[in-house]
């Protein structure tokens, strides 16, 4: 077969993995218990989530030793920054001034490394994650329904070792797995079958060719990769990472004139763009796509999270990564290498694995995004459109409000400035996070479903542009 350059459309929506975020009620913050215990005198100041996670890279470097994590409060919209009781009144009293929220807790964030480091030499168990929990201050530990008997012992003991105060222990009811397949589906045809995974987001590779970040155990599955089932290759790993330090790889377009936007595809013409890499910050909402399961929203729970996924080529063998972020939001196989977002556009992670599914909810871990483009030397955004003037959508004809355009004051579905077609698609929809969910506001693409999950039907993205679900593989 010939070799297929990618259409620009096809790009475009590879660029996130989301449905319909406009028609969904789900944006709208989730409020949250306030935290009580601070030690704050100063009235701390309302921040957006981009900001709190910001403040909060500046407040470790002040606080020193004495920073023992932080958190979002998107109920009051507040960052909580941990501290240890201490000589420390003056840079208290700077981290108040910022606008922090600041409470005295127990652990020091030296002694949770010191007991997450315990678990990795004691308990390193198939089936088993820990993270460190900034609400709790202590090192939550998870076990799945694989760990019984003497392994359930073992990390019992494990923990309890760790002494009073410093960890809790919970069960989960499903499997520690990597989720293959996923978001704005890619695939790859290897032995035994089709491989399906999701594109996270679109990078410029150090050497300024057009690429994107998926998961790594995508990357260490396959080689070449394509935006359907039976096309051909458009795309090539060049570095992939799992297990070990992360779970990422960075995969370069096989045409260099590629024009691949850093924008995430919201359904129905609409897309949200994505403006820069974020940390993530425990208490934050954050949405993730996948093509199995669609859009879910949920809360950063923990950091700097270790996963023991069981071996796929070892039946004895654990595979462990390390440094993930943990969350609430559910996820499936089908699912993994899709994005991990902010409503602001910020790029967070790329889905990794975990347990549970949709229907009863689990825990899910995500790749950092920043991590993984520091790793790889990439830089998000397009390399191919440098001649895109500020506020264009990437393409390099399209000015300000045209294709891509997100316009909140605007009804979801209603056409955006400019209205522009891409490939014969209506594109510049606007994304209103006030909408209700399942409505169809003059588009008439499809936005049914519960409000989590557009394509509440199970469909996979029909009317997207790179597939409609008929030629979409099971999961495997």
């Amino acid at each position: 077969m010939s070799h297929k350059r990618i259409p620009k459309r096809k790009v475009a929506i590879a660029a996130g993995s989301v449905v319909a975020l406009g028609a969904a009620a789900i944006l709208l913050p989730n409020a949250n218990a306030s935290q009580d215990g601070s030690s704050t005198d100063a009235a701390p100041k309302t921040l957006k989530a981009t900001d709190a996670s910001d403040l909060a890279s500046q407040l470790q470097d002040l606080l020193g030793q004495a920073f023992a994590g932080s958190y979002y409060d998107s109920g009051s919209q507040q960052l909580v920054v941990n501290v240890i009781p201490g000589d420390n009144n003056n840079v208290v009293v700077q981290a108040e001034k910022a606008g922090a929220k600041v409470r005295e807790v127990d652990n020091s964030l030296a002694e949770l490394k010191t007991g997450a480091q315990t678990l990795k030499t004691d308990a390193t168990i198939p089936g088993t994650a820990w993270a460190l929990d900034a609400r709790t201050n202590k090192i939550v530990v998870t076990a799945d329904s694989t760990v019984t008997g003497t392994k359930w012992n073992q990390l019992e003991s494990t923990v309890q070792g760790l002494g009073d105060g410093m960890a809790t222990l919970k069960k989960s009811s499903g499997t520690f797995k990597p989720f293959v397949s996923g978001g704005d589906a890619i695939f790859s045809q290897v032995e035994g079958g089709t491989v399906r995974c999701s594109l996270g987001f679109n990078v410029t590779a150090s050497d300024g060719a057009p690429a994107f970040l998926t998961a790594g155990h995508c990357g260490v599955a396959a080689k070449q990769w394509s935006d359907s089932e039976t096309g051909d290759p458009i795309a090539t790993v060049d570095q992939a990472t799992f297990p070990g330090e992360g779970d990422f790889s960075l995969v370069k377009y096989d045409d260099p004139a590629t024009v691949a936007p850093s924008e995430v595809n919201v359904g129905g013409g609409q897309t949200v763009q994505i403006v820069q890499a974020e940390e993530a910050t425990v208490g934050t909402q954050v949405f993730r796509m996948g093509s199995t399961t669609g859009l879910h929203d949920g809360t950063v729970t923990g950091l700097d999270a270790t996963v023991n996924f069981q071996s796929e080529t070892d039946p004895n063998g654990v595979d462990t990564v390390t440094g993930l972020i943990q969350t609430d939001v559910c996820a499936e196989a089908g699912d993994s290498g899709g994005s991990l977002f902010t409503q602001d556009g910020g790029a967070v992670g790329l889905t990794s694995g975990g347990s549970g599914d949709c229907t009863a909810g689990g825990e899910t871990f995500f790749q950092p995004v920043t991590a993984a483009l520091e790793a790889t030397g990439a830089t998000l955004g397009d390399a191919g459109a440098g001649d895109a003037g500020a506020g264009d959508a990437g393409a390099g004809d399209a000015g300000a409000g045209d294709e891509g355009a997100v316009d909140p004051s605007a009804s979801a579905g209603d056409e955006g400035a400019g209205g522009d077609q891409i490939g014969g698609e209506e594109t510049g929809g606007a994304v209103d996070p006030s909408a209700t969910a399942g409505d169809e506001e003059g588009t008439g693409d499809d936005a049914n479903g519960a409000g989590d999950d557009l394509n509440g039907t199970g469909e996979d993205q029909s009317g997207s542009g790179v597939d409609d679900g008929s030629s979409l593989t099971g999961s495997h």
